[in-house]
């Protein structure tokens, strides 16, 4: 028997299986809740296109229908970074590849729409901790908690470095500062909010306890 011969790779075990399967579910559910009746990404949707030619893409619906249009392109990376992997030998392939298209799918839109201008009469801070928050419409506190949503959700399941609901917690709200500290230094006509800051990081952290099942089994956190 020639033992020299190369045996079949392996197939992807159950757990990365069912990580993919999950991390898909997400997607999904998060698309309906974006788009079905009375989500955020409907309603932009549906916004009145005021700016004309390619002056589009600097408007909410504009952002909102070039993230449904990149969607296939989305599933494409992801597939092909899989495949690129699993020919390389690479363990959880799948796993790898879903997380780091899906974080910069589900991020880049609303950081987009974020840094936007906005209609305040020049940049505005506000450094009161829940005082902007009583204001907030539903849409506004759902749209704070999705920012980051998808980077708490998948950013553990990437990076064993970040297998920790506090070092989540810490990158979400780091990375809201950096946000909102653009919006002011740029003079985009926004509120930057300390309660921006809050909601984005509760979203990351709690995104992150929905998918700490899979995270800590995937890296063996504790």
């Amino acid at each position: 028997m020639d033992t020299s011969t190369s045996l079949p790779a392996p197939a992807p075990p159950r757990r990365t299986r069912g990580i993919a399967i999950v991390a898909l579910a997400v997607l999904g559910a998060a698309l309906i809740a974006a788009f079905g009746p009375g989500g955020v990404l409907l309603k932009m949707l549906l916004m009145p296109l005021h700016a004309p030619g390619w002056v589009w893409f600097a408007t909410f619906n504009g952002v909102a229908l070039i993230t449904v249009a990149a969607l296939p392109l989305a599933a494409l990376t992801a597939w092909a970074l899989a495949r690129r992997r699993s020919a390389a030998g690479v363990t959880s392939a799948w796993r790898l590849s879903l997380a780091e298209v899906g974080i910069v799918y589900g991020t880049v839109p609303w950081v987009w729409i974020i840094l936007l201008p906005g209609d305040e009469d020049g940049a505005v801070l506000s450094l009161v901790p829940l005082r902007d928050l009583a204001t907030m419409d539903r849409g506004q506190i759902i749209g704070n908690l999705l920012v980051f949503a998808a980077l708490g959700f998948l950013a553990p399941l990437r990076f064993a470095a970040l297998a920790s609901v506090w070092r989540v917690l810490a990158l979400g709200a780091g990375c809201s500062v950096l946000v909102e500290t653009a919006q002011y230094v740029l003079r985009l006509d926004r509120v930057s909010s300390v309660d921006d800051v809050l909601l984005n990081a509760a979203g990351a952290g709690l995104a992150a306890l929905a998918s700490r099942r899979w995270w800590r089994a995937a890296t063996g956190a504790s």
